[in-house]
């Protein structure tokens, strides 16, 4: 699946315009303040019905307008047998905060994702992934399940509601309004759930293991670099989970929620045996996220799946000369389509074949292709 062409109305600083988009690397340049990280946000916001920068809407409506309106057509790859199936997608928000997302004019449901070409964005914001909490880490390695293998995404789904239950009966526990035998019945849930949930988390992190350490020596993070999921628990069947939270309802009980599960476990991202969110600098983490971009997208081709629209915001901007080649030939090496962003068209490679737009405040004034595209 490629994004053809992305449609604007009244969004952030982004002139009413039509903006077309090449099928590989396209590189929108321009200076502080032109619009080009607004120019990210609008494509992501068409294609998920969401923002990756804000959870109020209403703030990528422009000053004195009444809604922001973003559409985005989307082509599937047909091969050598023509133009493939075509789609629009389209998200608007409005004023009062209404949001209305739908793909060729129906609101989305079950399956919609398999409609889109997956997304990775890397923005400044983003790197909260590698430097923050681990509750960031998990929940996006568990969407990332979803994207892999759609059909297994109500894994997650299902042990939230079994701990939402047991939390919630722990409340009533501690309130005498519920005996602690009742928790018998969600600890027997809780532990089916989440014994296929840690199971998941598992073969998805084996899978992103090699390719991120690939991705990691290529764009020169330095140190024996690794990628691993890291349990709390060491569980092998759902009874083996569910005793162990019954041997821990007194502290729970006391605390008044679950202290023990999946839902506390760690994606840890290492350098040299050492946590790279603590012994990292603000580069490394930088490497360490396009690492796990760029890992995400081999193991999505490796089973087949579409290739991710990757949305780089200023990525070479703390990169030095070397490692912004490394990135090209990433860039280069493997399929989908990339946007990214840059004060200086000078800051990607020359030699990088890519599609060049020029912004200034908010309106695109050029769209070459680069010298190396044919």
């Amino acid at each position: 699946m490629r994004v053809r062409r992305v449609r604007t109305l009244g969004f952030r600083n982004l002139a009413d315009a039509e903006v077309e988009l090449g099928p590989g690397v396209t590189l929108a340049s321009g200076p502080n303040g032109a619009g080009k990280t607004n120019l990210l946000e609008a494509i992501y916001l068409a294609l998920a019905g969401r923002s990756p920068r804000t959870r109020n809407d209403r703030e990528v409506i422009a000053f004195g307008q009444p809604l922001a309106r973003v559409e985005a057509d989307v082509e599937e790859d047909a091969g050598e047998g023509g133009d493939g199936e075509r789609r629009t997608f389209l998200c608007a928000v409005e004023r009062g905060g209404e949001r209305r997302h739908t793909i060729d004019g129906h609101v989305p449901g079950p399956g919609a994702d398999e409609l889109r070409p997956p997304l990775s964005v890397f923005m400044p914001d983003r790197l909260v992934l590698v430097k923050g909490p681990p509750a960031n880490r998990r929940a996006h390695l568990d969407r990332f399940c979803a994207a892999l293998w759609p059909a297994r995404a109500g894994v997650r789904s299902r042990y939230a509601r079994a701990l939402a239950q047991r939390n919630a009966l722990i409340g009533r526990i501690r309130h005498g309004q519920a005996d602690t035998g009742s928790l018998d019945a969600w600890e027997v849930e809780l532990g089916s759930a989440g014994v296929e949930l840690m199971a998941l988390r598992t073969e998805v992190a084996e899978a992103l293991a090699e390719p991120f350490t690939t991705a990691a020596s290529a764009l020169g993070l330095e140190g024996e670099v690794r990628l691993r999921y890291r349990p709390r628990s060491e569980a092998g069947s759902a009874g083996e989970l569910a005793q162990e939270l019954a041997s821990r309802r007194e502290s729970d009980l006391s605390r008044g929620f679950t202290t023990h599960g999946p839902h506390l476990d760690e994606l840890a991202i290492e350098r040299s045996e050492r946590a790279l969110r603590r012994y990292g600098s603000q580069g490394e983490h930088r490497l360490g996220l396009l690492s796990l971009i760029f890992a995400e997208r081999e193991v999505l081709l490796r089973e087949g799946r579409p290739p991710p629209l990757l949305l780089l915001d200023d990525v070479t901007s703390e990169l030095d000369p070397d490692r912004r080649r490394a990135l090209c030939e990433l860039l280069v090496a493997g399929a989908g389509q990339a946007l990214i962003t840059a004060t200086e068209s000078s800051q990607l490679p020359a030699e990088c074949p890519r599609r060049d737009l020029a912004l200034r405040e908010g309106r695109v004034i050029s769209a070459v292709e680069g010298a190396e595209a044919a």
